[in-house]
């Protein structure tokens, strides 16, 4: 499954019309709502927030209020044809004053999805999960050994130990004589 590892941003002008392509790794709508929210706040005076995403088998787009099919639909398939799941990309468009047209709209807001997408931002993602482990103090070494791949979010240090991470679907197997608990099931950068 194929990602994007940092959020990016691209910009053009044709015809007067200002176009700012972002792109986000988005996990849920909560995410999307959030990340739109943001946007209008930070170009509050745009004409349009056009947007297409993919999260699993959650598949949309929106055109906000430019002609039908002129904009979203560009968008998401330039995140269909990456092959990218957990994508958010949004266009902001600055009307300068100058109608394209039906194709050149629609040509422009592919573009903007397009450019903003960069081949080295892609990566891939494996299957993991967020866990939480709780071992004895003899076992430090061997457990930090195991997670040497895995990214540790936060140890405690009480009676027992307790480590919160990432772990890949091999590294949980590695775990499984201890005491673990899964948060959540998750994807990983590979």
């Amino acid at each position: 499954m194929l990602s994007i590892k940092n959020n990016d941003k691209y910009e053009y002008i044709i015809k007067n019309s200002r176009f700012i392509s972002l792109i986000f790794r988005v996990y849920n709508k909560d995410e999307v709502t959030n990340t739109l929210n943001k946007i209008k706040k930070e170009y509050p005076i745009a004409s349009h927030y056009c947007f297409g995403y993919i999260i699993d088998n959650d598949i949309r787009f929106n055109d906000d209020g430019e002609p039908n099919g002129t904009a979203g639909n560009p968008i998401l398939k330039q995140i269909q044809i990456n092959n990218l799941n957990y994508t958010l990309i949004v266009v902001v468009r600055y009307f300068g004053g100058i109608k394209l047209g039906a194709g050149p709209l629609t040509r422009a807001y592919a573009k903007a999805a397009k450019d903003v997408i960069k081949k080295e931002n892609i990566i891939e993602l494996v299957k993991g999960y967020s866990i939480t482990i709780t071992f004895n103090y003899d076992q430090i070494k061997n457990i930090d050994y195991l997670l040497i791949d895995s990214r540790v979010i936060s140890k405690n240090f009480d009676k027992l130990v307790t480590y919160n991470t990432l772990v890949t679907k091999e590294t949980l197997d590695k775990l499984s004589n201890y005491n673990i608990t899964i948060q959540k099931e998750t994807y990983l950068e590979k």
